[in-house]
């Protein structure tokens, strides 16, 4: 799926010269987290909860410390200021803003949205904003693709090489898709060797997730409890391929 298969297009924005308390209000009326600012159709920053935190008017402006204030430039200290005193959306607005096309895989989305912690990305197209995707959007999607009927399997015999398949798919699955997988009436029996609780409860997780299956039986062992010497370091050394 990409971006355009799940973006809000109607796109709530402010302008450079709008007010904080114009900003303040429009953010809170409609339950926003951050609002995109728009010149002229053109995007030209963001203004965020966390642009608005630190603000003189309710005494939580960040008082910079002797140590930081040795180091910063007066100009890096003018900006401080602007930004916790500043009147507009031009005064506090991000302006190096990260953003997406439509055409962007939600992968990517999910990527840009963990690595810089934010919320949404502006969708942009030669510089114009056509929408937003937000978290929220992605956990739509989700919920969208759990709602779908997956194509399942009709056999037992078909099941077990959808498992396997899904096992050796994953580099924590390939010692237990070495142990023994059968199917009986849709039942899912696992044996074989993990290495510790994760590793295990991966492995369930991945044979429920095939469609048709209708339960798993774990029958797996821990790497450690067949170490006839219990031997430290064994739970985390890959054991011998057998």
């Amino acid at each position: 799926m990409n971006v355009a298969d799940v973006m809000t297009r109607d796109v709530v924005t402010v302008g450079p010269k709008a007010t904080i308390a114009e900003i303040a209000k429009m953010m809170l009326d409609h339950h926003l987290s951050g609002v995109p600012v728009v010149d002229g159709g053109k995007l030209v920053g963001m203004v965020s909860e966390r642009d608005l935190m630190r603000r003189g008017e309710i005494g939580t402006a960040q008082p910079q410390s002797r140590w930081a204030a040795f180091f910063a430039s007066e100009q890096e200290a003018a900006a401080e200021f602007v930004h916790a005193h500043g009147r507009t959306a031009a005064d506090v607005m991000t302006r190096k803003v990260v953003t997406v096309t439509s055409k962007t895989p939600l992968a990517a989305v999910a990527d840009l949205l963990d690595r810089h912690r934010i919320k949404r990305l502006p969708v942009v197209e030669d510089g114009r904003l056509v929408g937003i995707v937000a978290r929220a959007d992605l956990l739509r999607a989700l919920a969208g693709a759990l709602a779908k009927p997956a194509a399942v399997a009709t056999d037992d015999a078909a099941l077990r090489d959808a498992v396997l398949a899904a096992l050796r798919s994953q580099p924590w699955g390939r010692m237990a898709s070495r142990g023994t997988v059968m199917v009986e009436s849709g039942t899912v029996h696992l044996w074989g060797t993990v290495m510790d609780e994760a590793e295990r409860r991966a492995c369930v997780i991945a044979a429920e997730a095939v469609p048709g299956v209708k339960a798993v039986a774990d029958h797996m062992t821990l790497w450690h409890d067949i170490d006839p010497y219990n031997r430290p370091g064994w739970t985390t050394a890959p054991p011998p391929a057998f």
